[in-house]
């Protein structure tokens, strides 16, 4: 008789793990369509000079990084590191890793020098904002962050400036 008793409750644990599993499946179904309806964001810094492209996705809060890339990791010249077209695959590369990752939409911060240096971004920050979009990130807004100076900031160089 105890053999029997045990072969019942292995059948009663059997069929309660089977139902909550049914339960799960459902729930997973509905939370797959709010994650439609509903993004997860992150924040794709994108700092460009003459030099090189950087993108550097992270969290809404910015603490966490999920990916990074720089143009010049994509190409072997340094003096291609500020064109468009590396700064674009590294764009495409940082929002596949990204996508990868569970993130399906990006505010996009777009940065130059700033202070006394260029205050414009490079020419690869156009290209990297395109590539972004084309491989299916959702845009919410793009913003400059591109520090400005408020007052009298010495540019480097002293009263005379560079001497050559």
């Amino acid at each position: 008789m105890p053999k029997k008793k045990q072969e019942t409750k292995s059948e009663e644990k059997e069929a309660a793990a089977a139902a909550p599993a049914e339960k799960a499946t459902g729930e997973i179904v509905v939370e797959k369509a709010s994650k439609r309806d509903d993004p997860r964001w992150g924040i794709a810094h994108i700092f460009s000079t003459s030099n090189n492209t950087i993108v550097h996705i992270t969290d809404l809060t910015g603490a966490e990084t999920i990916s990074r890339y720089t143009a010049g990791m994509i190409t072997d010249k340094a003096r291609e590191g500020g064109n468009p077209f590396p700064a674009m695959q590294a764009s495409k590369k940082a929002a596949e890793n990204a996508i990868a990752k569970g993130i399906t939409g990006v505010h996009i911060r777009v940065r130059a020098w700033g202070g006394t240096k260029s205050k414009s971004p490079g020419a690869g920050a156009q290209p990297a904002i395109r590539a972004l979009a084309r491989t299916g990130l959702r845009i919410g807004m793009i913003e400059d962050v591109t520090p400005v100076i408020h007052g009298k900031m010495r540019a480097k160089g002293g009263r005379r400036g560079r001497r050559v």
